[in-house]
């Protein structure tokens, strides 16, 4: 049998982008960037220039019918990616302009050819390609046809052994073009505008010799240049290397950082568990989540808070906002609203494996649910299921929040039907004793654990949490009005 011939695979120099083209771009593929006015299409093509070009591989860009070199450059030299000491000595810019008015392709083909035989390119950016087929579309006959200039470019890119790029303003529905065909990579870029908010995606239709990451991905375009936010990646490679080993999951139990708490859910929270802290606004959810943090601090156990509420200004609160600024535990301050699932979970693990961290805090599911942008609450509760599944992959211990509505006609732990995702579950809720309010917590569930089933009363001071005794003199209190319960011999003296 014959060996297989290697195809070298070129780091895009693109976060995300090569794990979704399956490892990288092609050596020597003809490549077709598409997407509608504004989706970041030349910010992409220029961003896997400067990245790829060097003096011995250089780059060419053709400019068709655009904007002018100069002005393009003005803009692209915002973002971080865009190197000066690169232009014209490893990437030159060649206009097309005058070339594409005469309406002779013959000589458009002749000019590109002269081009690249003069400085043999390793990359080549035709831009907008269009363009070419627009003008093409009023040819008169006796000239040269689009579909033939086409082919002797595909023919003549291939000869070079040069890695091309063509793009243009096609929509990925509209992709139906015999130079389609002919390309060896397809990338669709696409944005949405939902209200006042607007989501960024990407989709490789095909990469010839290589598994592709199916799906629609989100990305972003940030003072660095394009970010891609690979679903698949998270899912996949984080689950490789689990910062806890799977066999210990559930074996470690992990304090909580308050008194009698632990007692309640059998001895701590065993490692590698998510926990779902459900209650009313003002029940303590956030003081018990900052106090797992801390308690972590205080083992050498590094933790991470996901904020998607704002930050109390308690006394109490201080020692934790001092770990933060420390740096002992890493905050994800998510004010920007319009994120992607996919963006938060990418930014959550990036945060977990530099820190080391084995404790995380999402605070909280209401918060994170604003948050994103309006496309992905419709499939919010799928989210929720991918961002478990990551963090479980990953074996940290999750303790996350859920605001509810104390309606006290039912028990609900998660507007989001989540908590059958969650392997323990404590549910904060208030009661009304003599024309008093009071809190109340019990534990519901630790998953093939036993925990103290008792409701207890609690109370927030200046040093956090304070469990008490359980409620034993009262029943009928998740019903929001306890009924004392009647002692012993009640019921006889009645009778007689």
């Amino acid at each position: 049998m014959s060996n297989k011939t290697a195809i070298r695979r070129l780091a895009t120099g693109v976060p995300g982008l090569d794990a979704i083209l399956g490892g990288g771009l092609p050596e020597y593929s003809l490549n077709i960037i598409i997407g509608p006015p504004g989706s970041g299409k030349t910010t992409l093509a220029h961003q896997i220039m400067f990245s790829l070009a060097t003096r011995e591989h250089p780059a060419l860009f053709f400019n068709v019918l655009g904007e002018p070199p100069l002005k393009m450059l003005r803009y692209q030299q915002q973002f971080s990616f865009f190197n000066p000491d690169k232009i014209n000595d490893a990437i030159r810019f060649v206009s097309l302009s005058e070339d594409i008015a005469t309406g002779d392709y013959a000589r458009v083909l002749a000019r590109i050819v002269r081009e690249v035989q003069a400085s043999p390119p390793g990359l080549v950016f035709v831009d907008s390609f269009r363009s070419v087929m627009y003008e093409a579309q009023h040819l008169p006959d006796n000239t040269i046809s689009l579909q033939q200039f086409i082919q002797q470019l595909g023919i003549q890119l291939g000869c070079w052994q040069t890695t091309s790029f063509l793009i243009g303003e096609y929509w990925s529905e509209s992709v139906h073009h015999p130079v389609f065909t002919v390309a060896d990579g397809l990338l669709s870029l696409r944005q949405s505008v939902h209200r006042n908010s607007m989501v960024r995606k990407i989709h490789v239709l095909k990469m010839r010799g290589q598994a592709i990451r199916p799906g629609m991905h989100t990305f972003s375009i940030t003072s660095a240049g394009i970010v891609v936010y690979p679903t698949a990646l998270v899912l996949e490679g984080i689950a490789d290397a689990p910062l806890v080993a799977g066999e210990l999951r559930g074996r470690e139990r992990l304090a909580t950082g308050v008194p009698r708490l632990d007692e309640m859910l059998g001895g701590g929270l065993p490692s590698g568990y998510s926990l779902l802290v459900a209650g009313p606004s003002g029940s303590g959810k956030t003081i018990l989540a900052d106090a797992f943090l801390a308690e972590g601090v205080r083992r050498g156990e590094p933790g991470v808070i996901v904020a998607f509420e704002q930050t109390p200004s308690q006394s109490w609160m201080r020692a934790l906002n001092d770990m933060i600024r420390n740096g002992q535990i890493g905050l994800i301050n998510t004010r920007p609203l319009d994120l992607s699932i996919d963006e938060i979970v990418h930014r959550l693990t990036e945060v977990i494996h530099r820190m080391k961290a084995t404790r995380v805090v999402i605070d909280s599911l209401s918060g994170f649910e604003l948050a994103v942008a309006p496309t992905f609450r419709e499939d919010f509760r799928e989210s929720l299921f991918r961002m478990f599944a990551v963090l479980s992959g990953l074996g940290v211990t999750v303790l996350m929040t859920s605001e509810l509505e104390d309606r006290y006609i039912d028990l609900r732990f998660s507007p989001y039907g989540a908590a059958f995702l969650t392997d323990a579950i404590i549910v904060q809720r208030y009661i009304e004793v003599r024309s008093t309010l009071q809190r109340v917590m019990a534990v519901v569930k630790v998953r093939a654990s036993a925990h103290d089933k008792e409701i207890r009363r609690y109370e927030i001071t200046d040093e956090g949490i304070v469990i008490g005794d359980p409620v034993i003199e009262y029943e009928g209190i998740l019903g929001g009005q306890p009924t004392r319960t009647k002692r012993r011999g009640q019921d006889d003296q009645g009778k007689r």
